[in-house]
């Protein structure tokens, strides 16, 4: 997966996680609204500001949905499996299992991080 930093544009590197060009435009409407979906589940796992979250073109960045919480470099990678099982799922049942088993990690994950246990003394 390619490296992606808090600054890079939310809409920008999932299209290039999901091998679209920056410069095609023609599907941003599409993935903008499973972004904003994914978005609003991570909102449900508390991950993120308490209002939630939305994008609505390429000028959002990491940063401005995680902050520079390294607990949560998870989100883009949960961010690219949920976006591409919406926007275009694998034809491969074994492929489709093996993503929903990455979301659960991730959602596991991602919970742990901004919920983490308290310490029994």
């Amino acid at each position: 997966m390619a490296t992606v930093a808090v600054t890079d544009s939310i809409l920008t590197s999932v299209k290039k996680l999901l091998g679209i060009a920056e410069d095609y435009e023609y599907f941003d409407p599409d993935v903008i609204i499973h972004i904003n979906s994914v978005f609003s589940v991570l909102n449900q796992l508390g991950v993120g500001p308490d209002e939630g979250f939305s994008i609505s073109d390429s000028s959002a960045v990491w940063s401005d949905f995680i902050g520079t919480d390294s607990r949560l470099n998870d989100v883009v990678s949960y961010m690219h499996i949920k976006v591409r099982r919406m926007f275009d799922p694998p034809q491969s049942t074994a492929v489709l299992e093996s993503y929903k088993e990455l979301e659960k990690e991730y959602e596991w994950r991602l919970n742990v991080a901004v919920d983490p246990a308290e310490e029994v003394s």
